[in-house]
């Protein structure tokens, strides 16, 4: 009997995540963006984790293991 698979993806796109993360990653915006409104509220306090946190999640989005605020994966 065959099993069906179904893979949730988030109605967020990872392009416009990647680039609102480049021009006002330190601020958060690509959190407010995917729901992480309590992880955003970090980063624009503290400059996106002194820029340390900034540049992960640039390297997380464009690998593809970046989610939003239900835990699902970007959409491309």
């Amino acid at each position: 009997m065959p099993t069906n698979y179904v893979t949730q993806t988030s109605d967020k796109s990872k392009s416009t995540a990647f680039w609102l993360c480049v021009l006002g990653g330190y601020l958060g915006l690509h959190l407010y963006y995917v729901g992480r409104i309590g992880r955003g509220l970090l980063y624009s306090c503290t400059f996106g984790l002194f820029g340390i946190g900034w540049f992960l999640d640039i390297i997380a989005i464009v690998n593809g293991s970046f989610r939003d605020n239900v835990g699902a994966p970007l959409r491309n």
